[in-house]
This record gives structure tokens, C-alpha cells and sequence, in this order.
């Protein structure tokens, strides 16, 4: 990473706000901004600003005197909500044009850009190959998740050709799933983990015998722990990959097996499984492969998932306890 100032868009975030704590642990200047109030935000941050990054004049004024720029800001969610927020999702585009417009002014040494693995074809995600990986030509012939997954694919199409067009350095992340201490865990925009989590703990401490499950529980998902996500984008931004590349653990596990390990950890016996077929389920199956990301830095997962639920139905536990 060059250096120097790393602004990080999004930095009141799940993610990014992780991120931050690891630059600033580091001894690196941060300018962390998001639209949310500084006091909203779940870690400080040495240097902070509220600003809208949909806005050209915004982003101008965040990246004014960057060296790297990394955008983690996005209007998004779990299933939940990008299902039914299609429009709000495609809006995200203003954010990375204008930022990348910003950081082509500025001269920034490196931009990265935070992707997802729903830019990956349907057909790929449908379970008719059991335990198919996905890499990352799979994302072409395009067939995208709508709204979302298009608008990430657009986007990296833009970091594409402002590296070739005009010689910025960028770097792209496919993330699949992250969870951990501090995302999302209530609301609607709340990805499985955390609701399993929030479900369980909810059961545990009121007493309850049952719990809600999307769709039938054989959905397949492969999770990986924020704190290897944030040390596998600071390899990527750092090497000298510039396509688009996975991060995410190898291996996928079902739905019901995510929360049947919950439970354990929570230590409550079995509860009852309310199906629900008509909540919005996403594809079938997504497991992710990683020889890219691991031949271009040397990276790979070192924390389990059942490590990680540990940690992570943990802090959940505490935030439900003092809600309810």
C-alpha cells in the first residue's frame, strides 16, 4: 500500500470499520468517512467526516490528499433487503464513479473496490453441480443477482477501465459472505449469521422453543470472519493482481448445519423449525474458490467457522440481552 493517507469509504460500516481499527493499529493515517453521523459509528476513528459519497462534490472532498483510496461504502444488506431494494442497490454506481473520478484527479496510487459474489452467473449458483466453487470467470457470460449483483458488476467494469484508460491502479474484492463481532444484527438488513444468532439468543434468554428459518434449510453458503477478510484486502490491495478476485472460505456448509452449530454454541437444545418459502432466498448454492487470491498473495482463512460463531454469537447474545 503506498503511502501516505488511506481514506476509507464506509468507515462507520461492519467491514470497514474492522479495517480501520487494523490501519490505525498499524500506525496508519486514516481519513474514515461515511453518511452515517460520526456518533453513530461503532469504532472512533482518528480522523473521521459524515459526508454523502453520491455526491461528486463529497467525494472530491475525501479524497482531496489521499494516497489509497478503499470504498467499502454501500447501501446494502442481507437477502432481506436487496431483494427488495433493487433500486436502491443500482444507486451505489454514483458512489465508486464519482470516488474513482475523485481519485483520477487526485493521483491516487491505489484504488480498491469492494465487490460481491452475487455478480457470479445464476446457472453457476443453482445446485445442479453439488459443491461447485466458484471462480472468477464465472462472472461472464453476465447473469448477475438483479439489482445488486449488477451494479457490483458494473462497477468493477468501471475500475477496469479507469486502469486502462487512465493508469489507476485499482484492485477489486469478490467477497462472499463476512460476518462477525459488530455487522448488522437486526433491522431487516441483516445477513444469516447475525440473524441466527439474534434467533437463537432470543430463544435462549426468553425462554422460547422455536425459531424461523428461510426457505427449507439445504441452501448452501460458504462464510468467512471479518478479521481474515480485512488482512486478505490488505494482500490484494498490495499485490499486483488488478482482476477481480475472490476472498472468501473454501468449503460451503447448509443453512440448517449454520444453525444447528448456533445452537451449540449458545448451548440450548434443539429448537422447533418454522420453514418460511416465501422469504427471499437468494441462489442455491455459492462456495467460493480461492487458488487465485492464494497464488497472488499467499492468502488463506485461518479462522474457523466455528471459531468465528463463537465470537460472534457472543457479542450478539449482549446486544439482544440489553434490548430486551
Amino acid at each position: 500500500m503506498t503511502d501516505g493517507r488511506i481514506l476509507v469509504a464506509g468507515a462507520g460500516g461492519f467491514i470497514a470499520g474492522h479495517l480501520v481499527k487494523r490501519l490505525e493499529a498499524e500506525g496508519r493515517e486514516v481519513y474514515g468517512v461515511d453518511i452515517k453521523p460520526f456518533g453513530e459509528w461503532w469504532q472512533p476513528g482518528t480522523y473521521r467526516g459524515c459526508m454523502d459519497l453520491s455526491r461528486a462534490d463529497d467525494c472530491d472532498a475525501a479524497v482531496d490528499g489521499c494516497s489509497t483510496v478503499v470504498n467499502l461504502a454501500c447501501d446494502m444488506g442481507g437477502m432481506g433487503f436487496i431483494a427488495l431494494n433493487k433500486a436502491a442497490c443500482m444507486l451505489n454506481i454514483l458512489i465508486n464513479t464519482h470516488l474513482l473520478m475523485a481519485a483520477k484527479r487526485e493521483g491516487v496510487g491505489r484504488y480498491f473496490f469492494a465487490s460481491s459474489a452475487c455478480v457470479y452467473r445464476q446457472d453457476r449458483q443453482d445446485g445442479s453441480v453439488l459443491n461447485y466453487a466458484l471462480r472468477e470467470k464465472d462472472a461472464y457470460p453476465a447473469d448477475p443477482e438483479d439489482g445488486y449483483g449488477w451494479e457490483k458488476l458494473t462497477s468493477e467494469r468501471m475500475c477496469r477501465h479507469f486502469r486502462e484508460d487512465y493508469g489507476l491502479e485499482t484492485r477489486v474484492a469478490r467477497f462472499h459472505t463476512v460476518y462477525g463481532p459488530h455487522e448488522t444484527w437486526q433491522g431487516g438488513r441483516e445477513k444469516v449469521p447475525a440473524a441466527f444468532c439474534r434467533k437463537v439468543a432470543v430463544a435462549k434468554l426468553t425462554g422460547g422453543r422455536e425459531v424461523e428459518v428461510w426457505g427449507d434449510g439445504t441452501q448452501r453458503r460458504s462464510f468467512l470472519y471479518v478479521d481474515d477478510l480485512v488482512d486478505g484486502v490488505l494482500r490484494l490491495i498490495d499485490s499486483g493482481r488488478a482482476e477481480p478476485t475472490n476472498i472468501g472460505a473454501t468449503g460451503s456448509v447448509t443453512i440448517e448445519e449454520l444453525l444447528a452449530l448456533v445452537e451449540s454454541i449458545a448451548g440450548v437444545p434443539t429448537l422447533k423449525r418454522v420453514y418460511d418459502p416465501t422469504k427471499p432466498l437468494g441462489v442455491r448454492e455459492r462456495d467460493c474458490d480461492g487458488t487465485a487470491m492464494a497464488e497472488a498473495t499467499g492468502w488463506q482463512p485461518t479462522i474457523s467457522l466455528e471459531a468465528g460463531m463463537e465470537r460472534t454469537y457472543a457479542w450478539v447474545e449482549d446486544q439482544v440481552r440489553a434490548a430486551i
